[in-house]
């Protein structure tokens, strides 16, 4: 079996609802309780912790840096400029919390006044260095104030970002299918960015004969919807698998109607196939309706017969299901808005010319999913995700 998964972006978050609705921190919470033998004194925590003596450490050399070279450059502003202070400038911002931050900044904008006389420069191209500097410093100080929400310093919380991104993609990658059977898949973020409104999941079960994937496209786009890709994710990739997928969707809203989200809804796609007799069922959560290739007619047909809402907008809603077969040299394009939406274009064009670059990508035999992403009009402006999958 052929089979291919590309990623342009790639993240689950952490979810807190079980795929039965349960509160999963919860009974987390519940357990290590009971674990703990309350006749037990609890035993205090010190006042000091290790990151605390860290934070004092990084803060006492940078400050001591500051002085030696701040004062250094005064004495000799020839041999020693101020600039040399713009590296201590950046790393006090990287790793020093905002408070502290502030004392540092305070102490090099005394040494440059100090130097200021000293530098035998005009007083013009003296201020275009301190404003230089100041630019900086301010820079630095929001970048600082954003790190400490989180409770990082450093790169660590970029590094902890790309972990969660590449979670994602893992959560999107097609598992080995049976022969007969190819799958390919593409996602594309707007302008590049490094998360996405839309991702995949899938799962393959134990038996190897049934293949579940959901496509989301949650609303906006970009890093703008990275966060509530995290948190979706997870959730829906703890119950892809896990429960009925006749099931699937309406557990998915009810969990997004739970989160409260005020402008946060999302749409899905979702697909059950039999890889042994091709038989498969697709419901639709207000996301475009896929489409089918018959090999015999070599045309594609839209599946637009089972819709319902969008997710986490209405509670109890029902998501009806839509039932056919693969024989050999079908397929099926399950495609995000991006793929056929565009600015003063009709969506009707939208999806003819879709189709006509999956026809001429399934005659060729090559990659459905990346020919429809790359050829759609929306281009840079709209994340892009699609799935094919192909019985040979």
């Amino acid at each position: 079996m052929a089979q291919e998964s590309h990623r342009d972006y790639c993240v689950p978050g952490l979810i807190n609802d079980g795929p039965e609705g349960v509160d999963m921190a919860g009974l987390a919470e519940e357990s290590l309780v009971r674990g703990v033998d309350q006749s037990t004194p609890r035993a205090r925590l010190p006042r000091w912790r290790f990151a605390d003596v860290q934070d004092g450490v990084y803060f006492t050399g940078i400050v001591a840096a500051t002085l030696l070279l701040g004062l250094a450059s005064a004495r000799w502003p020839l041999a020693l400029p101020i600039t040399l202070l713009m590296p201590v400038v950046v790393l006090a911002g990287l790793v020093l919390t905002p408070r502290r931050l502030a004392v540092c900044y305070a102490l090099i904008v005394v040494c440059a006044v100090l130097w200021i006389p000293r530098s035998g420069i005009s007083v013009s191209r003296a201020g275009l260095v301190i404003a230089s500097m100041f630019v900086v410093m301010s820079m630095m100080v929001v970048a600082a104030r954003s790190r400490s929400l989180l409770g990082t310093r450093g790169f660590s919380s970029d590094r902890m970002f790309a972990e969660l991104r590449d979670r994602i993609a893992s959560g999107g990658r097609i598992p080995d299918l049976p022969e007969g059977w190819a799958v390919t898949s593409r996602v594309l973020s707007a302008h590049g960015d490094g998360f996405s409104g839309d991702f995949l999941l899938a799962h393959l079960s134990p038996s190897g004969h049934r293949l579940e994937v959901v496509l989301v496209d949650v609303s906006g786009k970009g890093t703008r919807a990275g966060t509530r890709s995290l948190l979706l994710s997870g959730a829906l990739g703890g119950m892809l698998g896990a429960i009925p997928p006749a099931d699937f969707l309406r557990a998915a809203n009810e969990y997004l109607v739970r989160q409260g989200w005020e402008e946060g809804f999302a749409t899905a796609v979702h697909l059950d196939l039999d890889l042994w007799t091709g038989a498969y069922s697709i419901a639709n959560a207000g996301h475009p309706s896929p489409a089918a290739y018959t090999s015999g007619r070599a045309r594609w047909t839209v599946l637009d017969s089972g819709r319902g809402p969008l997710l986490g907008v209405l509670p109890d809603a029902s998501f009806p299901r839509q039932s056919g077969r693969l024989e050999r040299g079908d397929a099926l394009l399950l495609f995000s808005d991006g793929v056929i939406e565009a600015r003063g274009h009709d969506l009707v064009d939208g999806v003819d010319r879709m189709l006509g670059v999956a026809t001429m990508s399934v005659l060729d035999g090559g990659d459905v999913a990346t020919a429809v992403c790359v050829a759609a009009r929306s281009g840079e402006d709209d994340d892009r995700a699609a799935l094919a999958v192909h019985r040979h």
